[in-house]
């Protein structure tokens, strides 16, 4: 009976460093995750800019009429 007991307390006290150690780890995961999130939301903002000033310069290029040639002409 008391080896009983003592398997029982040996594997509750697994189990609380088990879960200690999971709430280590979700806490490393959870910061993890904040940081990647903040460093996500700085690349949209980045390539938001980069798509206006993209636009912008599209919009400032003057549309030409002719077709453009990027074949040169054949020598004779």
């Amino acid at each position: 009976m008391i080896s009983e007991f003592t398997d029982l307390s040996e594997k509750i006290d697994r189990l609380a460093e088990l879960t200690a150690s999971l709430r280590r780890e979700n806490a490393t995961l959870r910061q993890s995750n904040a940081l990647l999130a903040a460093e996500n939301e700085a690349f949209m903002n980045r390539l938001s800019e980069a798509q206006r000033r993209v636009e912008f310069l599209l919009a400032t290029i003057p549309e030409c009429s002719e077709p453009a040639h990027s074949d040169p002409e054949p020598a004779q």
